[in-house]
């Protein structure tokens, strides 16, 4: 069994500067820092080849197309894992809406745990970078990037845009 554990966040300045259709013409900055509750994911070897998800509801599939929720649909198609795998999450505190980042510390994660659960290593920049793919581009979700960072790099940080669509931690 694998278990990933990956903080929240708490933002105190930029927010909103930290999308693109703000910083593709404006300079962009954040600053937040993660906090001690956290978002947890447990994962599992299931041996019929299914998959099955336990989130704030139960989905049992046979293939990664039929899985609702989209996150953890992007996430076990961009490392590469198509069945035989239990995932349930769960959290230090009621996140959802809460504006503490936890749908992109769920993300990072999941896809911390699933490289770990591969046998394979990502780099924090490895895991918020493709934590904004499957959020933003992926899922379509009208966010910026910096809760993605917060949760991969932990600590506080600081956040600019580097060029139109780098992102790079400050410290």
């Amino acid at each position: 069994m694998i278990v990933s554990k990956t903080p929240l966040r708490m933002s105190y300045v930029g927010g909103g500067s930290d999308l693109p259709a703000f910083y593709r013409d404006e300079l962009g900055a954040v600053l937040s820092t993660s906090i001690n509750k956290y978002i947890f994911i447990a994962l599992n070897r299931k041996f019929d080849g299914s998959i099955r998800l336990s989130y704030s509801k139960t989905e049992e599939v046979a293939k990664i197309s039929d899985i609702e929720h989209p996150l953890v649909r992007e996430a076990l198609g961009l490392v590469g894992i198509d069945g035989g795998i239990e995932i349930a999450s769960m959290a230090d505190i009621p996140s959802k809406g809460a504006g503490l980042g936890s749908s992109s510390s769920y993300v990072v994660g999941l896809l911390h745990a699933l490289y770990a659960y591969k046998s394979q290593y990502a780099d924090k920049e490895t895991l918020a970078s493709q934590a904004c793919h499957i959020e933003i581009d992926r899922c379509g979700e009208p966010i910026g990037k910096q809760d993605q960072y917060a949760a991969a790099y932990g600590g506080l940080n600081g956040v600019a845009p580097v060029t139109q669509d780098t992102w790079t931690p400050l410290g």
